[in-house]
């Protein structure tokens, strides 16, 4: 590749198009193949219409939609002419897309439906420089107007050109803008492992395209010739995996925690005989798994046990998730070791990454034949990564970003002179170059009695009962360690347990062989989950821990009564 920008990495995922499908987009009666040079056509189309609307190098397009192909295609389109992209969550209020569409500029909107074109249409008369909002609907008229405009230029795109503008979705204040440039782009989606990956693979993608990760995923997999299932509802993804049978699978733990506690729920509610089998088949496959992990030979006996546990357990599971899922790759926030150890027993090995939107989402990554369970992996081909005196993890690489838009100072702060990230995240490196995450800085407790705690560790051992959906941990400038817990409601029905009983067991368990200070003394289990329409998570499902905590202010410092 000549030059590390948008449209050269696009025509370049082009020329080396394998004979599959760029994409798979779903219709009412199934899912339909699009080729490549289909692909292209509509880019170019739509490349031209924009410009044909008046929009040049430089200018802000923004989107606000769910993941769906339409979206895909515009942001090859804006790029390839040199426009700056502005994702917009779909999930996200009147009032934050109109602080992003006014923060940003943005003088064109796309929007998928009647719903989110009414959301910017109530907003419209605050944001001057918007000339214009597109449904989707209307998508066709902007190709048939590119087509005959095809007389009209782009100007050249520069590497160091913005390329997008990704607001990070933020745990605390306003989000920032992260100037991300065509090289920035290019770099992150170029070093994702053919491991990961391949031409001919199915990646499944319904990460929200306005974050970073879902980016990366979807233009790694144009990088390497694969086919993109774009799924639009979250919800659907099992039904998905089972029409298009994907071979990768980029996702946020909170799925791959869902089918963790679904089999296991499974198992338990089958009773007798078949309780016994499924137990009996997850104790072999971690202990198969444990072996090879630790770079031994697999037993006889135990290869032997292996094969029937999966014959009887395993592969209806795989089944269920399509039947060919090589990898699932988690990122955006932590995923519990037991969730990772359980899928490696299946055959599907679930491996970390790690990156911020800071980073393109790449930064460093396990690899399929390279992985430590624990880890988020080793740096990126080009990504350094060293440690600060405190433990912060910092980065510099060509995927680093420009800085924040209009925020010099934030900028200063999150960049040195020479280039490292601070990343605000806390870690150690093991002797073979591996990366682990403790904590966020920011997130780190302080008891009253001085103890550092990284809730995040207690919060994931929490998570993986499949009785537990949500959990907090607090107890910063506090005299102990509680908890805020939220439950899956179908599994504890279904358990015919007490609630507070069965919560206690589950809290037991988190709080054995740690040491005191680390131990939750009490918890409290809230009446509902927390959710995106709150302000509680993050639309990749991250706390917001200050918004929570306002929120069930009640609830925590009932907590801390004495006496209770």
């Amino acid at each position: 590749m000549e030059r590390r920008t948008a449209p050269e990495f696009w025509r370049e995922a082009i020329r080396a198009a394998p004979s599959q499908p760029a994409y798979l987009e779903e219709h009412a009666d199934g899912w339909k193949p699009v080729s490549w040079t289909q692909a292209a056509e509509r880019v170019d189309d739509l490349a031209h219409g924009l410009l044909a609307r008046g929009v040049r190098h430089g200018d802000r397009v923004a989107v606000l939609a769910r993941t769906r192909l339409e979206w895909i295609l515009l942001d090859w389109a804006a790029m390839s002419i040199g426009a700056v992209v502005v994702g917009l969550y779909p999930t996200s209020s009147a009032k934050e897309c109109e602080y992003i569409l006014e923060h940003s500029e943005a003088v064109l909107a796309f929007t998928e439906d009647e719903e989110q074109t009414h959301k910017l249409v109530s907003i419209r008369g605050s944001l001057p420089s918007l000339r214009e909002i597109i449904p989707f609907a209307w998508l066709e008229k902007l190709e048939a107007d590119g087509r005959l405009a095809r007389h009209l230029r782009p100007e050249p795109v520069a590497e160091d050109d913005l390329a997008t503008l990704i607001y990070t979705s933020g745990t605390t204040g306003p989000p920032k803008g992260c100037m991300l440039t065509h090289r920035n782009l290019v770099t992150a989606a170029t070093c994702v492992a053919e491991g990961l990956q391949a031409p001919g693979d199915i990646v499944l993608v319904f990460l929200p395209l306005a974050h970073s990760y879902g980016r990366l995923a979807h233009q790694a997999a144009s990088f390497r010739g694969a086919t993109v299932a774009a799924v639009a509802d979250v919800a659907r993804v099992p039904e998905a995996m089972a029409a298009v049978r994907p071979h990768v699978l980029p996702a946020v733990p909170r799925v791959y925690e869902k089918i963790h506690a679904s089999t296991l729920g499974e198992i338990e509610r089958a009773g007798g005989l078949r309780r016994k089998v499924g137990l009996w088949a997850l104790e072999v496959g971690a202990r198969a798994s444990r072996t090879r992990r630790e770079g031994a030979a697999v037993p006889l006996s135990l290869a032997v046990r292996e094969r029937l546990a999966d014959r009887l357990v395993f592969t209806k599971v795989r089944d269920r998730l399509g039947g060919r899922l090589r990898v699932g790759v988690s990122g955006a926030a932590p995923l519990s070791t037991d969730v990772m150890e359980f899928f490696h027993a299946l055959g599907v090995p679930v491996i970390e990454g790690y990156g911020l939107t800071e980073t393109g989402s790449s930064a460093t990554v396990n690899e399929p034949d390279d992985f430590r369970i624990g880890s988020v992996g080793k740096p990126v081909e080009g990504a350094e990564i060293r440690l600060a005196d405190d433990g912060e993890i910092l980065i510099r690489s060509d995927a680093v970003f420009a800085g924040y838009y209009k925020e010099p100072e934030a900028t200063a702060a999150a960049l040195t002179e020479d280039g490292w990230l601070h990343t605000g995240d806390v870690g150690k490196i093991d002797a073979e170059g591996f990366l682990r995450i403790t904590d966020r800085k920011k997130d780190l407790i302080i008891t009253a009695g001085g103890k550092n705690i990284a809730p995040q560790n207690l919060e994931n051992a929490l998570k993986t009962s499949r009785f537990v959906s949500q959990a907090i941990v607090v107890g910063d400038r506090r005299p102990y360690v509680t908890a805020l817990v939220t439950l899956d409601e179908t599994e504890v029905a279904s358990s015919g347990l007490d609630r507070q009983q069965l919560v206690q067991e589950v809290v037991d368990d988190v709080n054995r062989d740690r040491m005191r200070a680390e131990q939750i003394k009490r918890f409290m289990i809230l009446p509902r989950e927390f959710t995106q329409e709150q302000g509680e998570v993050t639309p990749t499902l991250k706390l917001r821990r200050a918004v929570i905590h306002e929120h069930f202010a009640d609830e925590i410092e009932k907590l801390y009564e004495p006496g209770r």
